[in-house]
């Protein structure tokens, strides 16, 4: 854990702003990056190789467009029984529709991320995890309108 506070307080303004316009466009150029932060170039790409050393920047990925983007989410909230867990993400792996599972605290033990192509493909899908073995119950969210998106 120190090393993770060490990384994270040696991060300065200027590595929050590259980090920022980076999470716009990963695919900005080195130049573009060095010209609007106001540094020479060859400083961004050192900071960018030190934020990626550091584990600040874990990674370069895309985001995807509308016309990539499943047309229905879900958020299922989902209560499972003592000891089971295994078995449940064994089972939550299995599914193409299934993004993303948090363990989380309090009334629910998982909260699982859903997207879908149709409400027949997310119907079904959460039909297999209502089913699926260690779970006693589930709830689902069906997401309507995304009002702030920051994950970059």
């Amino acid at each position: 854990m120190a090393q993770i506070d060490n990384a994270t307080s040696q991060i300065d303004e200027t590595d929050r702003a590259l980090v920022a316009l980076l999470s716009a466009n990963a695919r900005m150029p080195v130049s573009d990056l060095a010209r609007r932060l106001g540094l020479a170039r060859t400083t961004v790409q050192a900071r960018i190789d030190r934020l990626v050393m550091r584990g600040a920047i874990a990674g370069f990925t895309l985001r995807r467009g509308p016309a990539l983007k499943e047309a229905i989410r879900a958020t299922v909230l989902v209560c499972i029984e003592p000891r089971a867990q295994a078995d449940v993400l064994a089972r939550l792996k299995q599914m193409p529709a299934v993004e993303t599972v948090h363990t989380t605290s309090g009334r629910v033990d998982l909260m699982v991320i859903v997207c879908a192509g149709s409400t027949e493909e997310l119907d079904a899908t959460l039909d297999r995890i209502a089913e699926a073995r260690g779970v006693k119950s589930s709830e689902s969210l069906i997401h309507l309108t995304t009002k702030l998106d920051r994950r970059g």
